[in-house]
């Protein structure tokens, strides 16, 4: 292509360049199909990704398709990928490295400039999506043609406003005019915003993202042959869910509107990324190719060079790279096998423990309570749940079978003899845990790992009374337990490299990233949510509105205002904590005597028969008012805003001092797994560095040089 991308060459030199591979097939009928297969000569762990040497080859590679179309020496042209994959998207870390706007805008014109020469060979485009498929991967094959797919595809997917960015290649535009606004929507917005969820092969033909599908087996093979008969018109291609007047006419603009309250409902305003694709694809409506090609350009080169694609490119890496690879882990050779599982306690967080150990680590689980009414309620729950699964397609019968019979329950401490793994889920008080360990130590082997569920407490204070504290360790799980991706695994100061190696260990067997912390109040999560909770409360507790403090949090983004949080977590749970770290560090954490008199009348929002909330609670609002420290004065938004980053910079900053967890990144990824806070915020960090937070408090900042956008 000509010198107008020059730059993005020369960033280009160490790119992992996937090939376009060009062979001619010829058909039964005598049709030339000329077959493009992109391969990054690298295994399935590297998947075919698309940078610019990339796109300038397959450029090359179309244009002269197009020249030996136009001599009559093939009919048609497909794409497919090398075994199992077609494209996983743009290369990020090329992506990540642009120096300027201007550049950016170069990336996305090259996008659509090379993908868009699949609408315009002179003969008929197909891409045959033979297995992953993300972002400009797709988008491959929304540019062409026509569209077949492997059933056995694992991952299709548009998962750019999760990264702070837009389908930037033709998806915002191509999408909904091939498979309808709700449809789109789904795809564009939804599941990226739904923990980046993607569709199956069999979905993706469904929604009409495929014009055919067919299996894994003969998939190549049924594709040329379906493509011939397209070329040869003995095939007509129909497309149910492609919109038509009435829906651009009616449902077009409702979609829009009925996503855009979602989001703000859901993710407040301040992520830009979903709003911008919104704009698109409401435009999408009624404006032409080209117009919508240019509007994505310019969006793209916007969100590329701001702060929020470089904080979850931050995130994206945590959550990928380091997650995987946690700081401070031991040697997995000296992890001790888990062969049976012990859970004290049958209420519904150890049920939930039990039916995650037995799903995952299919041992033998055995729970036990107080009384065996509690315990056989406990074991039902399980086995409800397992059933459940069965019902949604989740196991089979026959694993659902296997896995109620792994579960039992007893009050017979004996039966916990020869398990390797007890986990208690027992009253958050000190007392309580202690005596339960020390109870159940008399039983189990002296090889046992003995795991603490505590949120708060101090897990060397809970093993005080064990004759072997070497092998207790905390593993706090978050809620729900089956879906919060996160365990803060807590070394007490006794915990010895075995008892860690295995809570790690096992941590990965459940499907969960775990963060090693220190055993300091409140771990990571906890602290940092203390710290923001206790801002909150303290401002209403010197007169300042529900309502002022809430709105003076919102450039955080975080997914419920601190209020919704207090009610969710539940208000005596949140007295608790906060009385907990004000004992702790009380010249840094405030108590609340509202909170507690709050956590008596039981709430603090008003909600209709539906649970929505429609206002702050008026005797909520009563009991503060009459609470209200002596001589306290109404704090503005803006002066809530600022307590509220210098005291998160400066908690972060004595954590990190004092050895809590081994950097920045750590507490960025408790965030973002374990409370939900922004992905394209990175966490908590990178926001105060770039709010100046971090060097009002410490002089310095928690990254050099700052993630942020392109200045």
């Amino acid at each position: 292509m000509t010198s107008e991308f020059d730059a993005l060459r020369a960033m280009s030199d160490d790119e992992v360049i996937t090939h376009s591979f060009v062979r001619d097939i010829t058909m039964g009928s005598g049709n030339v199909i000329a077959l493009i297969t992109l391969d990054n000569g690298r295994d399935h762990t590297r998947p075919n990704t698309l940078g610019p040497l990339t796109l300038l080859e397959l450029s090359d590679v179309l244009d002269a398709q197009r020249a030996r179309a136009a001599a009559g020496e093939i009919h048609g042209v497909a794409i497919t990928g090398k075994p199992f994959i077609l494209a996983a998207g743009a290369d990020l870390s090329k992506v990540s490295a642009i120096p300027s706007r201007a550049i950016a805008k170069q990336l996305a014109q090259l996008g659509h400039a090379t993908l868009g020469k699949l609408h315009d060979l002179g003969v008929p485009s197909f891409v045959f999506i033979n297995g992953l498929a993300l972002g400009g991967g797709l988008e491959i094959g929304l540019n062409a043609d026509y569209r077949t797919i492997d059933r056995g595809t694992p991952a299709v997917a548009l998962p750019e406003v999760f990264l702070g960015i837009i389908p930037g290649w033709g998806g915002a535009w191509l999408l909904p005019n091939l498979i309808g606004i709700e449809n789109a929507l789904t795809v564009i917005i939804e599941n990226p915003l739904k923990n980046n969820r993607t569709l199956k092969g069999e979905q993706a033909f469904e929604l009409g993202i495929a014009d055919a599908i067919f299996d894994s087996a003969n998939f190549l093979e049924d594709s040329l042959s379906w493509a011939d008969g397209v070329i040869s018109k003995r095939i007509t291609v129909r497309r149910p869910n492609e919109p038509g007047k009435i829906e651009r006419a009616v449902k077009w603009d409702a979609g829009v509107a009925i996503a855009r309250r979602m989001l703000e409902g859901r993710i407040g305003t301040v992520a830009k990324s979903p709003y911008v694709a919104l704009d698109l694809i409401k435009a999408a409506k009624n404006t032409d190719r080209a117009t919508g090609f240019a509007a994505e350009d310019d969006a793209l080169a916007d969100l590329i060079s701001g702060d929020q694609f470089q904080a979850s490119i931050y995130s994206f890496n945590l959550v990928q790279k380091r997650a995987k690879k946690p700081a401070g882990a031991p040697d997995k050779k000296i992890a001790k096998p888990v062969t049976k599982v012990g859970v004290i306690g049958a209420g519904l967080m150890a049920s939930q423990f039990a039916l995650l150990f037995v799903r995952r680590l299919k041992v033998p689980v055995v729970i036990t309570d107080l009384d065996q009414a509690r315990v056989d309620k406990g074991v039902a729950y399980i086995h409800d749940e397992i059933g459940a699964l069965q019902q949604k397609g989740r196991i089979s019968p026959d694993e659902s079978n296997r896995l109620r019979a792994l579960v039992t329950g007893t009050t017979d401490k004996a039966d916990f003899a020869d398990a390797d793994w007890v986990i208690e889920a027992v009253f958050e008080e000190l007392g309580v845990k202690q005596e339960v360990f020390a109870e159940i130590e008399k039983y189990v082997s002296d090889t046992a790992v003995l795991a603490t569920n505590t949120s708060s407490l101090s897990v060397e204070r809970i093993g005080e009374r064990l004759a072997h504290p070497e092998r207790l360790v905390g593993f706090h799980f978050f809620n729900p337990v089956a879906v919060m991706p996160l365990i803060e695994v807590v070394k007490a100061p006794s915990t010895d490299d075995a008892t860690l190696s295995t809570a790690m260990v096992t941590a990965a067997a459940l499907y969960k990233n775990a963060v090693i912390t220190s055993d300091t109040p409140g771990f990571v999560v906890n602290r940092i949510l203390a710290k923001l909770l206790g801002e909150a409360m303290h401002a209403v507790d010197t007169g300042t509105p529900f309502e002022v403090v809430n709105q003076a949090i919102d450039p955080f983004g975080l997914p419920m205002s601190p209020f919704e949080l207090l009610e969710l977590v539940g208000l005596k749970v949140g007295a608790h904590v906060l009385d907990t770290h004000h004992g702790a560090f009380p010249e840094r954490f405030f108590e609340s005597r509202n909170l507690h008199a709050l956590a008596e009348h039981g709430q603090l929002f008003e909600r209709d028969s539906k649970g929505k909330i429609k206002g702050f609670d008026k005797k909520a609002v009563a009991i503060v008012r009459r609470g209200q420290v002596d001589n306290g004065t109404p704090l503005t938004g803006e002066q809530i805003l600022r307590r509220v980053e210098d005291g998160l910079a400066d908690e972060i900053h004595r954590m990190l001092e004092s050895g809590v967890v081994s950097s920045p990144e750590d507490i960025d990824l408790c965030l973002i797994l374990g409370a939900g806070w922004p992905f394209q915020m990175g966490g908590a960090t990178p926001y105060l560095d770039r709010v100046g937070a971090s060097e009002r408090v410490f002089g310095g900042t928690f990254h050099d040089p700052r993630i942020r956008g392109i200045e």
